[in-house]
């Protein structure tokens, strides 16, 4: 595999990844659907911000050392 693939067609296509997927018994439709579903954001889940904001937060407030 080389350093220049820029794409999700790009690296389910590269025969290396193929490989260890049939290995793996996964297959590309499955691995685009598994980012499909991370991509979209859940109703169900609360969003967690990033740690930076968490922290920038509890310093104004006074709750972190």
């Amino acid at each position: 595999m080389n350093d220049s693939i820029s794409t999700l067609d790009e690296l389910l296509s590269d025969p290396m990844v193929l490989l260890v997927m049939e290995r793996d018994r996964v297959r590309p439709e499955q691995v685009r659907m598994l980012l499909e579903r991370a991509r979209r954001p859940s109703v169900d889940e609360p969003v967690v911000p990033p740690a930076h904001v968490i922290a920038r937060t509890c310093q104004k407030l006074w709750l972190c050392p």
